[in-house]
């Protein structure tokens, strides 16, 4: 006689996994967009000081995911639409994607800009932003697409300001609290919409060297924080990853574009960027040190993995002679090491880059 079957009661809490059934890294690899950069269901930040062409850079990384091509030396593994939030400029935005476009020979790409006000504080603001992403997607896709149905539709979201996506729901970008909404409604957006990137442009503090201006939480709530810095050439360096290795990415600057004449005979011109391989060989060459620098960046490095919090730091520095006289030798060794992209902080607790 057949058992009868027993029905299974159906979970009442929160979905889960088992251990048993998580697979190894190898048969689940990360679904990467531009490997080594842009992932699906990741989010990167991208801050550098003012003039420090970062909507153009990432105006440019929009262009390579759109049409499929390479990006720095990072092979595009899915090319897939753009959808860039242009919360500032959004004229600028709009002609430099036709200049970078044009530059490379491209006509139609699967991009679209969204030159609106935009709100993630609040909850129900997201309902207008799945709306949009909806409306572009049947645009990019076809009016029969639905992205519930398990297709991948626009595979990168891109928000140009952090200050101006905070401010637009009266959020403080000083307040962690704000921050924290913005990433609790992103997610929200991810769940729903498959998973795409989401790339956010934003402004370093006062010193550069300290990293997004605001509340640190951005820090802890992105997978990768990339600062760009430099004069005339620029570099943009990971200062925090999850899964990657910290460290110089590339190196770029600004190249005029000219769309031609006004009326006037004045030419059109808008920046964009183009990669430059100046400093490829200069990032090889160890930085200057003073020596202080030299005695503290040894200990950061014989302390391992687990690195030092400031006042272990401190302390066996002092040991070693350094900030006996002046407190401030110590502060500024650290700052210089910091700079130089040969140590990281995060939470108080120092590590040396390799």
């Amino acid at each position: 006689m057949r058992t009868p079957d027993v029905p299974q009661a159906r979970p009442k809490g929160f979905g889960f996994e088992l251990f048993g059934n998580i697979g190894c890294p190898t048969e689940a690899a990360k679904s990467h967009i531009i490997k080594g950069i842009f992932a699906y269901d990741e989010t990167s930040a991208w801050v550098g000081p003012p003039g420090s062409l970062k909507s153009a850079l990432l105006a440019d990384a929009a262009v390579a995911i759109a049409s499929g091509a390479d990006w720095f030396g990072h092979r595009n593994k899915c090319q897939t639409g753009v959808i860039y939030f242009a919360l500032e400029r959004a004229d600028l935005v709009r002609r430099r994607l036709l200049a970078i476009a044009k530059s490379k020979g491209l006509e139609r790409l699967p991009i679209a800009v969204v030159p609106a006000v935009v709100d993630l504080v609040r909850p129900d603001s997201v309902r207008k932003v799945l709306d949009t992403i909806a409306d572009v997607e049947a645009e990019f896709y076809g009016p029969d697409f639905d992205g519930g149905t398990g297709m991948r539709g626009a595979g990168v979201l891109m928000f140009d300001t952090w200050a101006k996506l905070i401010a637009a729901g009266g959020g403080d970008e000083n307040q962690a609290k704000d921050q924290g909404a913005i990433f609790a409604n992103l997610q929200r957006i991810k769940n729903v919409t498959g998973g795409p990137h989401v790339a956010l442009i934003g402004h370093t503090g006062k010193e550069a060297d300290r990293g997004p201006r605001g509340s640190s939480a951005i820090v802890g709530d992105v997978d990768m924080l990339v600062t760009i810095n430099g004069e005339e050439i620029k570099t943009a360096s990971i200062t925090k990853a999850n899964d990657a290795p910290e460290g110089p990415l590339f190196s770029f600057k600004s190249k005029v574009h000219e769309f031609g004449f006004d009326e006037d005979g004045d030419p059109i011109t808008v920046n964009i960027i183009e990669a430059t391989d100046e400093v490829q060989a200069s990032q090889g060459r160890q930085p200057k040190l003073t020596p202080n620098q030299r005695t503290m960046l040894l200990l950061l490095q014989e302390a391992g993995k687990a690195g030092l919090i400031t006042e272990d730091w401190n302390a066996k520095a002092k040991e070693a002679g350094i900030g006996e006289r002046r407190r401030a030798d110590l502060t500024d060794a650290r700052a210089g090491l910091k700079a130089k992209g040969l140590a990281r902080e995060y939470m108080d607790r120092w590590n040396a880059c390799s």
